[in-house]
């Protein structure tokens, strides 16, 4: 890019380098690699530092912040110049490497790729499009798709007002609103032909032709395509169908899914893209297979034979063991909408509504999206071992005559994109501990069993990096607490910053807030628990956050009850709710909080990775035996409430794990933090830390996960 001279800053930069420099930023500002590489992250951060935190870390809306005189005169700064080279030049690397782990492994998804299709995809606070952990779980399959070099391209739509926003009002209570995403500052772009016209789709919903664009959001090597029905040719219902995530009722949610589904085929073809194997990352996107069926009956196949052909292309995994989460839709609505589409099938509607029925014979049945995506699937996955054995038992009747043990659905345990998980100073940490090469090693078991040694890595070098995490939540923690405050006086500073206490051992819980996950579980033994935060010489505290459904009344109450409890009991300053839960938050929590507490109601969790993102910061976790941790616990990597079982009565097992997760916490949990030598490090502590990232951190990553897909279900036959 630029001679020696220049690169030693010894004389200025050339019109022509400054100019190929600024347009490297808006090619990497529209790129998500950023997201999880910390030099860009360091540019984007230099460049003007509070719009990057006060725009959701938006390399974007950066660029947009900062005039072109201004970032022509900071490029002669030879240090922000030769920072922007860096970024550049790692993330052309990236880009242009040919010896992936898909070119050896995979390389005819390469030429033809993996088509996912997902109602939710969670990238990064910047894009707020995804409701919880689905989203999260499909933006991390995209990015480790990419790091490994898999031909992929994923299938979205653009909720234009996203997920909701969350106040608190002076009641306590959930407040939802919505903000408008402009795409102008979001890092995605309109998808155009070759006239550099916008690529128009449809689909047929009811009796209406329903046009949509499409956005492209590039994800390292990897793109995904968010569908747009916001096009002027259509009603304001059918305009509306990407307003927001599961927005609406019940005809809303089949509209979007026909969209999803069929559309999201249409725009493939429409783009020349072949995949080779659909994925659908749960029911909402089944509706692809009826497009796949339709296109082959145009071919002349018989509708048995179309679908046979169908099968063999398509995987599904189902993330839900909860029956209400599983769409359902009556045979009324299925009428008006595939009415107009079942006609392009050449099949009767009832025929083609029986592709969604338990007992095809049953008219009145419901249709499922779940069921759909079995009959429709060569290969089905559940996201957990227990998981799989909860799902074959809820699918056992559609295949009579089988045990459950026999039923064809296997499982893919989930995992999460470490790097993309990790706060700057953490990735920081263990690129100065390997030398300066990080990336290339985050995923491998290598890597992380050099902590058994404490050559490597020190008992007291651990702890600093642990205090170091701990304090910078804790100051974020006072910074957004200070901000929800509706009135701030001078005063106020001085109170919040006197909130929380660094020693405290601190204990995190970050989610959803379902029912099943139970937030005020821990609370059962509200005066013991008080005690225990009142400890001078051990004391605890609980740092919450997290979203209830707009239409959840009952998790709105859990909110309620945190949020009364931090404000008006005896938990007052050993306490807090942080509003407004997004990735940004959920980075701060798994990186700063001692304890990662996770306490559904078993067997309800199909997976549960937020305690997956604990692991490379230190954190540890003190989790129910459901989903992954089940698989992950080992007696030494971390805590444990209960046993592998539980009881079939509700208030028996919410009793029974009331008790266990204070006695654990009694027991285990405060005495091992606080055992500390005549140096103040607590050895039996970081001891369980080093074995949590041995064993968890190489295991529970989306590496993992997307090479167990591709050798298991995409190159599969």
């Amino acid at each position: 890019m630029a001679n020696k001279e220049n690169r030693n800053g010894n004389t200025p930069l050339s019109a022509a380098e400054i100019t190929e420099m600024k347009r490297g930023l808006n090619r990497l500002a529209r790129n998500l690699w950023w997201t999880w590489n910390q030099s860009a992250q360091e540019v984007f951060a230099e460049l003007s530092p509070r719009a990057w935190q006060n725009l959701y870390h938006n390399a974007v809306a950066v660029l947009h912040e900062v005039s072109d005189a201004e970032l022509q005169a900071r490029l002669q700064n030879p240090e922000l110049a030769a920072k922007v080279r860096a970024a550049l030049e790692a993330f052309d690397a990236y880009l242009n490497e040919k010896q992936t782990w898909a070119a050896e492994h995979a390389p005819a998804l390469q030429r033809n790729p993996v088509a996912y299709f997902s109602a939710e995809f969670g990238f990064h606070e910047t894009l707020p499009i995804a409701a919880g952990g689905l989203g999260i779980l499909a933006g991390d399959h995209t990015k480790s798709a990419s790091d490994l070099g898999l031909g992929f391209v994923g299938i979205t739509l653009f909720y234009r007002e996203g997920y909701f926003q969350q106040e608190i009002n002076s009641d306590n209570w959930q407040v939802d609103y919505y903000t408008q995403l402009n795409p102008r500052n979001l890092p995605m772009e309109p998808v155009l032909d070759a006239r550099g016209e916008r690529v128009v789709c449809e689909v047929e919903i009811g009796m209406s032709q329903v046009f949509f664009y499409a956005w492209r959001v590039n994800v390292g090597r990897c793109t995904v395509y968010l569908l747009d029905s916001n096009h002027p040719e259509n009603e304001q219902l059918y305009r509306d169908l990407t307003l927001r995530v599961y927005g609406g009722d019940s005809t809303t949610r089949i509209m979007q899914e026909v969209l999803l589904g069929v559309g999201g085929v249409r725009l493939l073809r429409a783009l020349g893209l072949q995949p080779s194997v659909f994925h659908l990352n749960e029911g909402h996107a089944a509706f692809l297979a009826l497009e796949l069926i339709r296109e082959k009956r145009a071919q002349g196949k018989t509708f048995e034979a179309a679908l046979a052909a169908t099968r063999a292309e398509c995987i599904f995994t189902t993330h839900t063991p909860v029956e209400a989460g599983h769409d359902r839709f009556t045979p009324d609505l299925m009428h008006y909408a595939l009415h107009k589409l079942a006609t392009r099938l050449k099949v009767p509607l009832p025929e083609l509504l029986a592709l969604g029925r338990v007992n095809p014979a049953d008219q009145t049945e419901p249709f499922c999206m779940t069921v759909l995506a079995l009959k429709a699937s060569r290969a089905a996955n559940a996201v957990s071992e227990l998981h799989g054995q909860v799902s074959r038992q809820m699918w056992n009747c559609l295949f009579p005559g089988l045990p459950a043990e026999q039923v064809p659905i296997g499982h893919v345990t989930n995992g999460i994109h470490l790097l993309g998980w990790m706060k700057g100073p953490a990735r920081q940490f263990w690129t100065k501990k390997n030398g300066g090469n990080f990336e290339g090693v985050a995923n491998t078991p290598e890597f992380w069993q050099r902590l058994a040694d404490p050559a490597f890595c020190s008992d007291e070098e651990l702890w600093a990096f642990r205090y170091q995490l701990k304090r910078e939540l804790i100051e974020f923690a006072r910074r957004r607490l200070l901000l929800q405050g509706q009135r701030v006086t001078k005063g106020d500073y001085i109170t919040f910053d006197h909130l929380l206490n660094p020693d405290a051992l601190t204990i995190g819980f970050a989610r959803r807030f379902a029912t099943y996950k139970r937030a005020p579980l821990i609370f059962d033994h509200f005066s013991d628990i008080v005690a225990l935060a009142k400890d001078k010489g051990r004391p605890i505290q609980f740092i919450f956050a997290g979203k209830a459904h707009p239409r959840d009344d009952e998790g709105k109450r859990y909110i309620q009850k945190i949020i009364h409890l931090s404000k008006f009991s005896e938990l007052q300053s050993h306490m807090v709710f942080i509003e407004n839960y997004d990735m940004h938050v959920a980075r701060q929590m798994v990186s700063g909080c001692d304890i990662w507490l996770n306490n559904p109601r078993r067997p309800l969790e199909a997976s549960g990775t937020s305690g997956m993102k604990a692991g490379p910061n230190g954190c540890l976790n003190l989790s129910i035996l459901d989903g992954w941790w089940r698989e992950g616990y080992d007696g030494t990597n971390g805590f444990a409430i209960g046993d592998d079982s539980h009881p079939d009565n509700i208030e028996e097992q919410d009793r029974r794990d009331a008790e266990n997760l204070y006695r654990v916490l009694t027991e285990e949990v405060i005495p091992c933090f606080f055992e500390r030598d005549e140096r103040g490090i607590p050895r039996r502590w970081i001891q369980i830390i080093r074995r949590a990232m041995i064993t968890l951190n190489p295991q529970y990553n989306t590496s993992r996960m997307v090479q167990e897909y591709a050798r298991r279900f995409y190159l599969a036959r």
